[in-house]
């Protein structure tokens, strides 16, 4: 009798460390399987060789979080709007219990600390706009463990074992770069106005337009401004740049186009071709003075990718078959193609990134829908 005792409290030892273990497993991230999804046309693989992940599905509603970075631009103060105009459509509202937005500026570690508190805090998911792509390791584990889904977007993360979420920001430098390529066929001094530093879209776009340039085999040479992508700041350094350099050929600016614009008609500058982002200033003044010789590209990456992200966390959790890469598509015009109330909008405020849309996701939102929400 002593001895079958023992040996059941020895099986119910081992059963019970089986358990845990296969509790641990799966707590230890989602599982690798067979794509594609199940909205193939919204979550699109970033190449062939993607994986696709299934988390193991849980009871809606759940509690989502946003932990941003950086604040001090417009693309962040629109891309907050967006994220709170879209978790409150009611399609969305009724699987959110409840959304909450961090900004942590940028200090990583205090993005750091509070993605882990959401983790602490028991939140279903996390969505990040990463200050820097390499800091997150420590994180992605510690969600791994709780369980928590974690989608990164705009600056992602470097792991495969996160959910990233972007557009191709280096096909992006490179349509500015290829375009200036074209439109300065001499070669020349290119004004570069750069973003937030250490961000994985100021490193790509910055990469690629200076491959683009010297690909080309003409003579150019770049001058480098830190423009933060916000206007006021573009603005500021692109007027001290032509105080100091008197004369350039060509601009490029990933964001604050239209404060860059705006230095160059001030310091009287003659208008030269500029290849830039999608704020709808910019394109504003590039139709208004198009015949007086400023040839413009826009392009882009609406702040709308947030409702991608977090339409990606809402159908990881209930556990439907992800991309572990999910590319979007890139918008641009340009000359003479601008056109009010389609690509651009006279009426509106300046401070609005036009293409605000992935329709193959079913996300479009109006200036009125964004600029309606507050940024805090």
């Amino acid at each position: 009798m002593k001895r079958s005792i023992v040996t059941l409290a020895l099986a119910c030892t081992a059963l019970a460390g089986l358990l845990l273990g296969t509790a641990a497993a799966s707590a230890a991230g989602p599982e690798v399987v067979a794509g594609p999804s199940k909205d193939a046309t919204c979550f699109v693989p970033w190449t062939d060789k993607t994986k696709f992940f299934k988390f193991p599905a849980k009871k809606g509603p759940y509690r989502i979080a946003l932990a941003n970075g950086f604040i001090g631009n417009t693309w962040r103060i629109q891309m907050i709007k967006t994220a709170k105009a879209y978790a409150d459509q009611a399609d969305v509202k009724a699987n959110l219990k409840e959304f909450k937005v961090v900004s942590t500026g940028e200090d990583i570690a205090a993005q750091i600390a509070a993605v882990n508190n959401f983790i602490d805090s028991g939140y279903d998911a996390v969505v990040i706009d990463a200050q820097n792509p390499t800091a997150f390791k420590s994180v992605i584990k510690r969600a791994q463990n709780a369980g928590v889904v974690l989608v990164a977007f705009d600056n992602t993360v470097d792991s495969e074992d996160i959910i990233n979420i972007n557009v191709d920001q280096s096909g992006l430098g490179k349509y500015w770069g290829e375009w200036l390529v074209k439109n300065v066929p001499n070669g020349g001094t290119i004004l570069e106005v750069r973003g937030v530093a250490g961000t994985s879209v100021d490193t790509d776009r910055h990469e690629a337009i200076q491959k683009a340039l010297k690909d080309s085999g003409k003579p150019f040479n770049t001058v480098e401004v830190v423009g933060k992508w916000d206007d006021g700041t573009a603005q500021k350094v692109t007027a001290d740049a032509i105080a100091v350099h008197k004369h350039f050929d060509g601009m490029t600016a990933q964001g604050g186009s239209t404060g860059m614009v705006r230095a160059f008609i001030d310091a009287g500058h003659p208008f030269i071709p500029s290849g830039a982002e999608a704020e709808n200033g910019y394109r504003k003044l590039c139709a208004a003075n198009a015949g007086k010789g400023l040839k413009c590209a826009s392009g882009g990456t609406g702040p709308a990718q947030v409702a991608v992200a977090i339409k990606t966390a809402i159908e990881a959790l209930q556990g439907n078959v992800v991309p572990q890469s999910i590319k979007l598509p890139l918008a641009h015009v340009e000359d003479p193609n601008f056109k009010d109330g389609e690509n651009y909008y006279s009426k509106e405020t300046d401070n609005f990134f036009v293409g605000n849309a992935f329709p193959t996701c079913g996300i479009n939102f109006t200036a009125q829908e964004i600029m309606g929400q507050s940024e805090q």
